[in-house]
């Protein structure tokens, strides 16, 4: 069984930075993808930061690129996201997941089958 744990976030005003760090355990393929989502109610759950094991880079969408920084350990199966000049937008349930192995689209929630619990981000102004 694959367990997510995530930690970090809070409440911030306009302009701060928070950390959010992420950690699988659990046997999981040696490729995999891993992510950072959002959500804020009656919204679809969008990808906000991927990374898929064979690739270096990493994916990040528009509206957060610039801002959001991810550091990854493969080996610790731990995704971090460190977000900056946080804006009210960015307030949402933020949730760490990951791909059940093999081959996986970054950006489809569909190749995610374990996720976290989730942990709130609120910006104020």
């Amino acid at each position: 069984q694959v367990e997510v744990a995530e930690s970090g976030g809070g409440s911030v005003q306009v302009g701060g930075s928070l950390r959010l760090s992420c950690e699988a355990s659990g046997y999981i393929y040696s490729t995999y993808c891993m992510a950072w989502f959002r959500q804020i109610p009656g919204k679809e759950r969008e990808v906000v930061a991927a990374i898929y094991t064979l690739h270096t880079d990493t994916y990040f969408a528009d509206s957060v690129k610039g801002r959001f920084t991810a550091s990854r350990d493969e080996a610790k199966k731990r995704l971090d996201l460190q977000m900056k000049s946080l804006k009210v937008d960015d307030t949402a349930m933020y949730y760490c997941a990951v791909s059940s192995g093999g081959y996986c689209s970054l950006t489809s929630i569909n190749e995610y089958k374990y996720w976290g619990q989730g942990t709130q981000v609120t910006v104020s102004s």
